[in-house]
């Protein structure tokens, strides 16, 4: 069943600009934060907001570093921050896991997707299963997209 989006979600982070360089902080060779992201233009609707972070460049194919569904709507998620339940990372953590690519440039693709309702998932659920969850209840998404090449 295709996600059918009616609303285009702003997404913006004070640590780069769309199709810019992550900053070393948010990555594996720096503190492994997550960057603080804004949100604008969510559905008056909105319930709960749930975040996808990949690696669509990954040799093996698109690597996830980070899913958290049921977060508040609002207009901020803070820098170092978990708001919402956090599923598992391709590394099968419950938590962020900043970009860690060799010493190429890999983009980083932040989703957002404004649901109409909070998800039912238990905590082992990965990106397939919150991608499955969503269908049917997206009312917006947006994403950002950062790069990053590895330490040499």
């Amino acid at each position: 069943m295709p996600i059918v989006v009616n609303s285009i979600l702003t997404i913006k982070s004070p640590a780069f600009k769309d199709k810019g360089f992550i900053p070393l902080k948010y990555t594996c060779d720096g503190a492994n934060v997550n960057p603080e992201l804004s949100i604008d233009n969510l559905p008056n609707e909105t319930k709960s907001l749930a975040l996808i972070v990949d690696d669509p460049d990954a040799p093996m194919g698109s690597y996830v570093h980070w899913i958290m569904w049921n977060i508040p709507p609002k207009n901020k998620i803070e820098e170092d921050s978990a708001p919402g339940i956090e599923g598992k990372n391709q590394k099968g953590r419950n938590k962020y896991s900043g970009p860690c690519p060799p010493s190429v440039i890999h983009n980083y693709h932040f989703r957002i997707y404004a649901l109409d309702t909070e998800l039912d998932l238990p905590l082992d659920s990965d990106k397939q299963k919150l991608i499955t969850a969503m269908e049917g209840h997206i009312l917006g998404t947006g994403e950002i997209v950062g790069l990053y090449k590895g330490l040499e």
